[in-house]
């Protein structure tokens, strides 16, 4: 039996059964709730590695609820539910969450999205991956830690994958499809412009305005790519990223 917990929280007692049998046939430990107070009782018990989350709780909004549980452990946060509106997804991976499935949704594509969400180590760290140091951000892999102007970035987990994979190959331009093999993996099954979104949210974030970014730019019918067009970053030979004045 695989160690891997996996918290179901739906108001719909079908959805809970479905999702939890098929789920424990893959190989994983699953516990269920019914709304956001049962929910939070039982991840701090079981600690989980992923939850599978529903937005309309009868008592929590699925949204605060994914903030609550991210802000214990960063855990992984699935959302399922059928609001499947752009602004709905927007919002939910503002928020921290890693995928977002609409209902009615195939349980084989449920488990696919399952298994290439826990495949990606969130807030490992490798000996190659050393802070990046800009005229005007750094990059901190270690303490997962974006400073612009030595003010302190909130990013979420695959905001900050995605602008440090950016940062590191500076005028590099990265397709979609580069984009999510490198942070979401090879086996991710979802749309593949979730990836304009977070770059969206990332921009709202260090850009002043984000019509005309500076630091995360489009190009135009390929992808994006990293600038910062107040200096030019050059690698040193730590690895790390300084920039001369």
């Amino acid at each position: 039996m695989s160690s891997v917990k996996v918290l179901v929280v739906d108001d719909e007692l079908s959805i809970r059964t479905l999702v939890r049998r098929y789920l424990e046939r893959e190989g994983y430990q699953v516990e269920i709730a019914e709304n956001g107070e049962m929910a939070m009782r039982l991840f701090d018990a079981i600690q989980p590695s992923l939850v599978i989350l529903d937005l309309m709780l009868p008592d929590i909004n699925g949204y605060e609820l994914c903030q609550r549980m991210q802000a214990r452990n960063n855990v992984y946060v699935l959302m399922l539910t059928a609001r499947g509106d752009e602004s709905d997804k927007v919002q939910g991976f503002a928020l921290g969450a890693d995928d977002y499935l609409t209902k009615p949704f195939s349980l084989k594509e449920l488990g696919a999205r399952v298994s290439a969400i826990l495949k990606r180590q969130r807030g490992t760290v490798s000996p190659t991956e050393q802070a990046l140091r800009y005229h005007s951000i750094s990059i901190d892999p270690v303490r997962r830690e974006v400073k612009l102007s030595n003010n302190l970035i909130e990013l979420t987990a695959l905001e900050f994958d995605i602008l440090y994979l950016l940062a590191g190959t500076p005028g590099k331009v990265w397709r979609r499809s580069d984009l999510i093999r490198e942070v979401w993996g090879y086996d991710y099954v979802g749309d593949e412009r979730v990836v304009d979104v977070h770059i969206g949210q990332i921009r709202k974030k260090l850009e002043q305005d984000t019509a005309e970014p500076i630091y995360v730019r489009t190009v135009r019918g390929v992808g994006y790519k990293f600038e910062d067009n107040s200096s030019l970053g050059r690698p040193t030979p730590t690895g790390g990223l300084t920039v001369n004045s």
